[in-house]
C-alpha cells in the first residue's frame, strides 16, 4: 500500500515498487548490502577437515624387512634359562611363530620375524616374555604377556624412590620383602600383580592399574611407613576399585 505524508506526497513500500518497476536507490544499497553480508559469512565458514583413515598394517606387507631383538642374559640366570629353555622356546615358535636362538658367543636371546608370523605385536609380545623371564619370574606367570594383551612390566630401583646407602637401603628392602616374604605376598595378593626383588631392583608384572597400587604401596614402605599402614590404605583403594566394577 502506498503511504502519504503530511506535505501530500506519496511513498510507496519495497514490494509494490518493485512490482510497478520504480526501485529507488536506497532499496538497491540495502540489497546489496545484505548480499554483500551473506557472501561475507559464506566465506568465513570454514570447509570440513577430513581426518585421513589409515587402515591397518598387516603383517604381510611389513615381512619384506624380518625385525630383530637381543635379550641380554645375565650369569645368574643361564642355569634357569637352560632348563626351561623348552618352555619358552614352544609358546614363541608355534603360537607366536618366531625364531628364536641363544647366541653363545654374545649371550643374548635373539627373537626375530619370519614369513610365518601373522601378528606384528608378536615380536614385541616375546620379547617381553623372555624379559619377565630374566628379571626372575616363573615362566607361567611370564607366559601370561603373550596370552594377554593389557599386562605390563615395569621396573624401579629403591634408590629411584629416596637416596639410600647402606644399613638403611638394607632396611628399606626388608620392609619391601617383610618376615619370610609376608608384605610381599599381601602386597601381590592384594593388587594382583607378581613382585620380584632382585638386590635394590623392584620389578612388577600385571595391568596398568594394577601396577600403580603395588608401586603405591612399595614407594611408602621404601619412604619409612609401617606395614600396617600400607595393609589400610591397600584394602581402602582395592574396595574402590571393586565398587567401580
Amino acid at each position: 500500500m502506498a503511504a502519504t505524508n503530511i506535505e501530500g506526497t506519496t511513498k510507496m513500500e519495497p514490494e509494490l515498487a518493485e512490482e510497478s518497476g520504480f526501485v529507488t536507490a536506497k532499496t538497491k544499497s540495502r540489497k546489496r548490502k545484505l548480499q554483500d553480508k551473506s557472501e561475507t559469512k559464506m566465506d568465513t565458514s570454514e570447509p570440513e577437515i577430513k581426518r585421513p583413515n589409515f587402515p591397518a598394517v598387516t603383517a604381510e606387507k611389513s615381512s619384506g624387512k624380518s625385525e630383530l631383538r637381543k635379550i641380554p642374559i645375565p650369569s645368574n640366570r643361564y642355569t634357569p634359562l637352560k632348563k626351561n629353555w623348552l618352555k619358552i622356546f614352544t609358546p614363541i615358535v608355534e603360537h607366536l611363530h618366531l625364531q628364536i636362538r641363544f647366541n653363545l658367543k654374545t649371550r643374548n636371546v635373539e627373537i626375530k620375524t619370519c614369513k610365518a608370523t601373522t601378528d606384528i605385536r608378536a615380536l614385541q609380545k616375546a620379547a617381553d616374555f623372555v624379559q619377565a623371564f630374566v628379571y626372575g619370574f616363573e615362566v607361567e606367570d611370564s607366559l601370561a604377556l603373550v596370552r594377554l594383551d593389557e599386562l605390563y612390566l615395569e621396573t624401579f630401583d629403591v634408590t629411584d624412590v629416596k637416596p639410600l646407602k647402606g644399613n638403611h637401603l638394607s632396611r628399606a628392602i626388608g620392609r619391601i620383602a617383610g618376615h619370610n616374604g609376608k608384605t610381599r605376598f599381601t602386597i601381590e595378593n592384594v593388587t594382583k600383580t607378581r613382585i620380584i626383588l632382585a638386590a635394590s631392583k623392584v620389578h612388577i608384572l600385571g595391568s596398568f592399574q594394577n601396577i600403580n597400587m603395588a608401586r603405591t604401596a612399595i614407594c611408602n614402605l621404601i619412604l619409612g611407613s609401617p606395614p600396617s599402614k600400607v595393609y589400610g590404605q591397600m584394602r581402602t583403594v582395592a574396595s574402590r576399585v571393586s565398587e567401580r566394577f
